[in-house]
């Protein structure tokens, strides 16, 4: 009854349709609503996308300002092995992770800058978290490599900018191209900017932005491979099997195959041959996935670069270059420029929209790459390390200085040929130049260059001395100092007597009118002697004895004389043999000095000298004898107030010039006396205090003739004169003909180490010492006036670098005065008081009776010392 009351009351049964015709229904309400207000759900995924984007930028930017700088500076032999390059790579792609796990992706990245800006040729910077710095510093090149942490950079704005991002085209799973270290793969990006010149605002940086791949999108990239993988090869498996089927249909129908089957009698039999279709071949996994099988050591990169110049076109030629450089990391897969060309215009990052973007990674460090960029640590070899021994660097403006004429804290070079051909004048600090060598054969320019460099020095306010055996500079420099305010500083002592009225100057190499101690003097001239004759303790212990002896003497008869303000009456080291042969002179000089003699000294005259046998003299007599002979050495140093007096010359920045005459005995006897005066003069400078020593350099060419004099006062010097702001120059043709003292101590001490052409095993000992880079080879097919030098500048060494030498009459051709030459001469030689020959040899002849008259007058009372042989004495 109660089921059957719906029937009875009229009411209709539920249809089962009914649900699913509603479910229909709503559908197509809800589609036709999403056709019809479409925007609706656009809007609210824009609002969304862009809250997201907004939280995660802000978060990104956040994360990115506790980021840490480390400058990374290579030794000049930084020689890295790929396992160190391959460990600081996984350093790098750890350190990326080093964030606060709130930390967007984005931001998870380490930076490489590779910068230059003219003041270096490449700056190796990393950024990244802060997190990594501690990772990070300590690196596996060890300490070829010192890191540093590194301020902000702040950059001028410049006129003309562009910009450029760089993505991985080519095949996606192939590796760049795999560049040896040697030569070092940045070397293409140091060439690329070698031309830079700052004083334009040039600037050209390159950020290469490494982070760890993202696992989803990695196994999402391996599907589509795979995928892709796969479909090939089917589509290559039906290919063959269509060419199969076609080239059987075509055999059939063919000619031979019916006159084949007429043959055998087996027309119509057996139908159409049976062709078995090609089964595709299977996926080799790592074939196709290539670079991207594994997830070890594989990162995702961003490559950003921008050059910038106040000229305009220099920015675009730039990036140019720089595109050029990267191309030698391509291969199957290579690093191209993201954009298209329209005609003249580019659409890339220096356009819109893509700008805002670049821009904001740029200067935020975030790594959101266009497109994946997936490379192993392998392929960035070449970027991982700063430039290696292997790298050839430009010489820029702030390595080496540029000349300026007349500034005192530069000391001219050469002349440098940059990669774009300009030259400019290059010199060294001159307070860190302490002691410079130049090697080859002779007019290779090594004179040439010196005379150069005196030159400058002269014209900036600097003193000098120039010692030439053969006088040549001295004409050749003549036209260049002819100056007014030069002239009241440059004296010439000139000992080879040229013309027929030759002028001399004078010294008294014992004389104390200038204010020299006695016994500084008398071991000046004994070591001067000792060093010219080859005498020492062992070979010629008499001899020391007796010229020391005979020394101390007439020192103290000279300083008498000062001091009795009659220095016209001192004597000379010509007196020494009346010292020693005229017993009323010696008696006489022993008693006006006895008070000044010490003890040790007058016994030796009483005790020791009365027994010496008359052939004990000789060997004093003779090289005193030799120089009395030759009336320019007689009438130079028989004077009894010589003019010439080096220690007043090095602290009023006096320009001397030296020229012995020549390299025969006497000559180096004379040179050996000017060398032992100098190196006294210089460690007399101890009593002045050291920020008021006058800075002074002497040149010494033809390094072979003055070294054969006195090796080793020259050798002394190129130890001790730093001390006494004296810095000697010396030029040689033979760096092996040197005596070893002094070889040692000038390559030891050299700030500056230079040479010219030359034979190859003459070369081979400055070679050595630049680890033969270049070789001796390569100097010894130099042309005329080039060099090969290192020096030293902010207390590293430049180079060894390809320098041309300034030509006086290129360089300094408009200071030439060549018609005050003359005058100048005249100049020099009053300055240095000389007078003529004739006159000065006969006052030295005379100076023995005003000696004996000196003495005869200030001999005391008392009774003489006398002069006895002991009893036995025979």
């Amino acid at each position: 009854m109660d089921s059957a009351a719906p029937y009875l009351t009229g009411q209709a049964a539920p249809s089962p349709s009914g649900p699913i015709l509603g479910l229909l229904t709503g559908t197509v309400h809800t589609i036709g609503w999403l056709v019809t207000y479409w925007w609706v759900l656009a809007l609210a995924a824009v609002i969304v996308w862009a809250a997201c984007e907004a939280v995660v930028r802000r978060l990104a930017r956040k994360a990115s300002a506790e980021r840490m700088a480390l400058e990374l500076l290579p030794s000049r032999h930084f020689d890295p092995s790929l396992e160190e390059i391959f460990r600081r790579g996984v350093q790098l792609a750890r350190a990326s992770t080093s964030m606060p796990w709130w930390a967007p992706r984005r931001a998870k990245s380490v930076q490489i800058r590779l910068r230059a800006d003219g003041s270096s040729p490449l700056r190796y910077r990393i950024e990244g978290p802060a997190g990594g710095e501690r990772l990070l510093s300590i690196t596996p090149f060890g300490p070829n490599v010192t890191v540093n942490r590194a301020r902000p950079i702040l950059d001028k704005p410049r006129r003309h900018v562009v910009r450029a991002e760089f993505i991985l085209r080519g095949t996606p799973t192939s590796p760049l191209r795999e560049v040896p270290l040697d030569p070092d793969p940045l070397q293409p990006l140091i060439d690329a900017v070698c031309d830079l010149r700052p004083e334009l605002g040039d600037l050209a940086e390159l950020r290469l932005d490494i982070q760890r791949s993202p696992k989803w999108a990695l196994r999402a990239r391996r599907l589509q491979l795979m995928s892709a993988a796969r479909r090939a090869e089917r589509r290559e498996a039906q290919r063959a099997a269509r060419e199969a089927r076609h080239d059987a249909t075509g055999a059939e129908d063919s000619l031979t195959w019916q006159l084949q089957q007429l043959v055998t009698g087996k027309q119509g039999g057996g139908g159409r041959r049976l062709v078995v279709p090609a089964l595709p071949r299977r996926v080799d996994r790592d074939e196709a996935l290539g670079k991207l099988a594994e997830d070890d050591h594989l990162v995702r990169v961003q490559l950003l670069v921008m050059c910038a110049s106040n000229t305009e076109g220099r920015a675009e030629a730039r990036l140019a270059q720089l595109q050029a450089a990267l191309d030698v990391f391509g291969g199957r897969s290579r690093w191209a420029m993201r954009g298209w060309r329209l005609g003249p215009w580019r659409l890339g990052a220096d356009r819109w929209p893509s700008r805002r973007g670049f821009e904001r990674r740029w200067d935020l460090g975030h790594c959101q790459p266009p497109r994946p960029n997936w490379v192993r640590l392998e392929e960035l070899t070449g970027l991982l390390k700063p430039p290696t021994v292997h790298c050839r660097l430009p010489l820029l403006a702030g390595d080496l200085p540029t000349f300026a004429f007349g500034d005192p804290e530069l000391l001219l070079q050469g002349i440098y040929r940059g990669p774009d051909g300009r030259r400019r004048l290059v010199a060294t600090y001159a307070a860190e130049t302490l002691f410079e060598v130049g090697v080859g054969r002779a007019g290779g320019g090594k004179t040439e260059r010196a005379l150069a460099q005196a030159i400058g020095w002269a014209h900036a306010g600097g003193g000098l001395m120039f010692v030439d055996p053969h006088r040549d500079s001295w004409p050749r420099a003549l036209p260049f100092l002819a100056h007014d305010h030069l002239m009241e500083r440059i004296a010439l002592i000139d000992l080879n007597a040229n013309g027929p009225h030759p002028q001399v100057s004078s010294w008294n190499p014992i004389g104390m009118h200038h204010g020299q101690r006695a016994h500084e003097v008398v071991e000046a001239v004994t070591d001067a002697y000792a060093s010219a004759l080859g005498w020492d303790d062992a070979s010629a212990p008499r001899a020391l004895t007796i010229l020391t002896a005979s020394l101390a003497v007439l020192a103290a008869v000279n300083e008498a004389a000062c001091q009795a303000g009659q220095s016209e009456d001192q004597a000379t080291i010509f007196h020494v043999r009346a010292l020693l042969t005229d017993p009323s002179f010696r008696s006489a000089a022993l008693a006006a000095v006895e008070g000044r003699l010490d003890h040790e000294t007058r016994s030796w005259w009483q005790t020791v000298f009365p027994i010496l046998p008359p052939d004990a003299f000789a060997v004093v007599l003779n090289p005193i004898a030799r120089l009395a002979a030759n009336p320019v050495t007689r009438a130079f140093l028989g004077q009894p107030a010589g003019v010439y007096n080096i220690r007043a010359a090095m602290d009023h920045r006096m320009i001397v010039w030296v020229c012995p005459g020549g390299n025969g005995p006497t000559d180096r006897l004379i040179t050996a006396l000017l060398a032992r005066d100098l190196l006294r003069a210089v460690r007399s400078r101890r009593d002045t205090p050291e920020d008021q020593r006058v800075p002074f350099r002497p040149y010494f060419d033809e390094l072979i003739t003055l070294t054969g004099a006195a090796p080793e006062t020259i050798a002394s010097m190129f130890e001790d004169f730093r001390k006494y702001k004296v810095h000697v120059h010396g030029m040689t043709q033979l760096l092996g003909r040197l005596p070893q003292p002094v070889r040692l101590s000038l390559v030891q001490n050299a700030s500056t180490l230079a040479s010219t052409a030359g034979s190859q095993s003459a070369i081979a000992p400055i070679t050595a010492e630049w680890g033969e880079k270049p070789g001796p080879a390569v100097v010894a097919a130099l042309d005329r006036f080039e060099h090969y030098m290192s020096l030293t500048v902010g207390g590293r060494r430049v180079g060894p670098v390809k320098i041309s030498g300034p030509h006086l009459d290129d360089v300094f051709a408009h200071h030439a005065r060549p018609h005050r030459a003359a005058e100048l001469e005249q100049f020099a030689l009053a300055t240095a008081g000389t007078a003529s020959l004739q006159d000065l040899t006969a006052r030295a002849a005379d100076q023995l009776d005003r000696v004996s008259g000196f003495l005869a007058r200030h001999t005391p009372a008392t009774p003489a010392v006398r002069l006895h042989k002991p009893k036995g004495y025979q």
